[in-house]
């Protein structure tokens, strides 16, 4: 992981512990991340500044609810613990993380319906109308752009690190190749990297959610919120 990007990632996880009083301090809430993120000693030179941070904690203040603070910090202590997140606490992770998107601007020539929110509940709502009842397809399609808002150079790794543990594997598998797929519908994928894709028996959904991500881009399509389409995919679980 190249330095600026470690720096971007402490930023987000610092912020994290603090916006969930994990940890009160700067100082101790970069020092936990960066030993989170990174093998080995961080430098301080790469670690990220105050502001950097305070930055990060004006997106939670508007994506997350005071209510819900006590909630995080048991969600982010039983991660780091390495339990994962019940089930409670992963959607309230995924709404964390979704929220900021609307704060995520796109270019206009490829995104004319605008924030990468609306874009991204788009694609829900298409996902849905697709494969209603897919659970682990319409978290893909619900949370593949999550990585906008913390690093947009590389928004998949980005976002995957974020969800790390409150998605299973074929979720995880979905996003991480979303952008693969683009590339494929579009003709620019190499032969042997279509062959390793064909090869997962999730192949046709992961087409399938390219072409949710391509339609899911029009001005003035009607969209559950966030909280509607979480709650959706909740039912689909407690179901199981």
């Amino acid at each position: 992981m190249s330095n600026e990007r470690l720096r971007r990632r402490v930023a987000f996880e610092a912020a994290k512990l603090i916006r969930a009083r994990v940890e009160t301090q700067y100082g101790r809430a970069k020092k936990r991340a960066a030993r989170r993120l990174a093998a080995g000693v961080v430098k301080p030179e790469d670690l990220p500044h105050d502001g950097e941070i305070r930055r990060r904690l004006r997106q939670f203040d508007r994506a997350d609810p005071h209510e819900q603070r006590e909630l995080l910090a048991g969600a982010i202590a039983e991660a780091e613990a390495g339990r994962g997140y019940s089930v409670a606490d992963r959607f309230r992770i995924h709404e964390l993380l979704l929220l900021p998107l609307e704060y995520v601007a796109q270019s206009p020539e490829d995104h004319p319906e605008g924030d990468a929110l609306y874009h991204s509940l788009q694609v829900f709502e298409l996902a849905r109308d697709a494969l209603p009842y897919d659970e682990e397809f319409l978290l893909a399609a619900l949370l593949h752009d999550v990585g906008k808002a913390i690093d947009r150079r590389d928004h998949v790794r980005a976002g995957l690190e974020a969800l790390a543990g409150s998605i299973g594997p074929r979720t995880e598998w979905l996003i991480e190749h979303h952008v693969d797929a683009q590339s494929l519908s579009a003709g620019a994928l190499g032969a042997r990297h279509r062959r390793r894709l064909e090869e997962s028996e999730s192949f046709d959904e992961l087409l399938l959610l390219a072409e949710c991500d391509r339609r899911g881009r029009a001005v003035g399509m009607n969209v559950p919120d966030v909280r509607d389409a979480l709650a959706y995919i909740r039912q689909l679980d407690e179901e199981q």
